[in-house]
């Protein structure tokens, strides 16, 4: 194996996030866990919290007089106020709780696109999405009479910023991008979107940051969007909490698209009112525990610091680069190391990416293959599927040492030619 180039302790090591932190990680120290773009690792301060809320706050929020019905929903109350801090959202009830990013994106598409788009408006989206933000859409535009237009990628598989600037008009009543591509790992630049949208239209700006959330200081007042969706458990929180946070105005516009307990104020015999913002929008027995889960992960990412979570995934992709290249037959796409977050989407020369997953599991090395949920972008590429490794920062250069060594083994056995 070659040496690594990133030495012990330093920043870009896993001395960012000790893998002694990951139960998981820490016993199974040959694992070498590459897709923390499907799911990171849990913290134990994360599995701390969610033992702890059932072992001592066990109760419904919102519905009980007595004292564990209240420190259930402090607690809730307490872990919604951390989780909008940490995405940089200073007034907590514009943080609607949702399963994930996919949720988030439904309702947003049903809440506020149902009541506002009409046959004649387009809707934007682009070539890099996730179906999460890519199928609600479409789907919408289908039920709507709208136009569904997408906008194309450059060679590097980044948004085209002049085709998208092409296709924005008066038309135009809702613009869906990813802040991060799950599959090529490509960084949309929000500010500059943002721009070109505002001077084209006032249409709905909606970011998908499932990607975008885990790696990289969200700040959503400075935005400049309408909603930003994210996941929790691709930010080391658990599997089922998520959220969607968005300004007050856009949120006064949104009618509930589900109904149930907790979302009314009044029922009456033949119609209903409904509850302040955020519990419009979270019918029935909210996730506490995973809520309380997600806001000790988010704590631990803070502590981290964000900025340094950048460097780290840098650093280490510099060395990813700098090592695969060694690879022959190797192709990653997707642009430079500086303009993606911790994604490497490649193809092994005429190795398929499931054959690769699986040699490369032999070997420990645990990656993705397949279309990632964006079989838009895999067409444009001109493949079915990729093989996807992603970092995040319990990864270290051993990981990416492993992944090389594995490649190459796979290269060998399946007498690969370029």
């Amino acid at each position: 194996m070659t040496t690594s180039l990133i030495a012990e302790g330093t920043t870009a090591h896993a001395s960012l996030a000790p893998r002694h932190d990951f139960p998981l990680l820490a016993e199974q120290p040959a694992l070498r866990y590459l897709d923390s773009a499907a799911t990171s690792q849990k913290p134990q301060v994360v599995l701390d919290a969610l033992t702890g809320f059932y072992a001592t706050a066990n109760a419904n929020p919102h519905r009980g007089a007595y004292a564990l019905s209240a420190a259930a929903t402090d607690a809730y109350h307490a872990a919604r106020a951390t989780i909008a801090r940490f995405l940089g959202a200073a007034d907590p009830e514009t943080l609607v709780f949702t399963r994930g990013t996919t949720e988030a994106m439904n309702l947003v598409a049903n809440a506020w696109g149902a009541a506002h788009v009409q046959a004649g408006d387009e809707i934007v989206v682009t070539a890099l999405e996730h179906h999460a933000n890519f199928i609600p859409w479409q789907q919408l535009a289908k039920r709507t009479g709208a136009t569904f237009r997408i906008v194309e990628l450059t060679a590097d598989q980044r948004i085209d910023l002049d085709h998208l600037a092409s296709l924005l008009s008066s038309r135009t009543r809702v613009v869906a991008i990813t802040h991060v591509s799950n599959a090529v790992g490509a960084i949309t630049p929000v500010h500059e979107v943002v721009r070109l949208v505002r001077a084209h239209t006032n249409a709905l700006l909606v970011l998908d940051g499932a990607q975008g959330a885990p790696h990289l200081p969200v700040a959503f007042d400075t935005l400049g969007v309408d909603f930003y969706a994210f996941s929790g458990h691709k930010m080391l929180g658990p599997m089922g909490i998520g959220g969607v946070i968005g300004t007050r105005a856009r949120w006064a516009e949104c009618q509930p698209w589900q109904f149930g307990g907790d979302m009314i104020e009044w029922v009456h015999d033949q119609d209903s009112t409904w509850n302040v913002l955020p519990y419009r929008f979270e019918a029935g027995t909210p996730n506490a525990a995973d809520a309380v889960g997600l806001a000790a992960g988010v704590q631990y990412l803070a502590a981290l610091d964000m900025a340094a979570v950048r460097a780290h995934e840098l650093a280490l992709l510099d060395y990813a680069h700098a090592r695969l290249a060694d690879v022959e037959g190797l192709h990653i796409f997707g642009p430079p190391p500086a303009e993606r977050s911790g994604v490497l989407s490649f193809a092994l020369a005429d190795v398929h990416p499931h054959d690769l997953a699986t040699i490369l599991d032999e070997h420990g090395v645990c990656i993705r293959a397949g279309h990632h949920c964006a079989q838009p972008l895999m067409r444009r590429l001109g493949v079915s599927a990729t093989a996807r490794a992603s970092l995040y920062v319990y990864t270290d250069a051993r990981d990416i040492d492993a992944l090389v060594d594995a490649l190459v083994h796979a290269r060998r056995i399946f007498g690969a030619t370029s």
